[in-house]
């Protein structure tokens, strides 16, 4: 029978979180890698998170739109290949 993984997974997960906690805290005076921040920077990152979400659904329907007109003409050229005798029915 063979063990999960998973407990040994979370109680590593959490060691690591617990050991490195106080590194990252302590370094750069807890100011993290941008620096000092202030009312600018926190709204100038919110304005990019927005722009970034709409270009992620626009990109992603551009793609599946795609991906649909490519879906139909391969269902259009099958239906076209199986010729004009009739299939199924009475």
């Amino acid at each position: 029978m063979t063990r999960s993984p998973l407990p040994k997974l979370i109680l590593l997960t959490t060691l690591a979180t617990l050991v490195l906690a106080p590194v990252a805290s302590a370094e750069n005076d807890g100011r993290g890698f941008y620096g000092a921040t202030n009312d600018k920077v926190v709204t100038d990152a919110g304005f990019i998170l927005i722009v970034g979400f709409v270009l992620f659904v626009f990109l992603m329907t551009m793609l599946q739109r795609s991906l649909d007109k490519r879906k139909e003409r391969r269902k259009a050229a099958e239906k076209e290949a199986m010729g004009t005798h009739w299939h199924g029915g009475w």
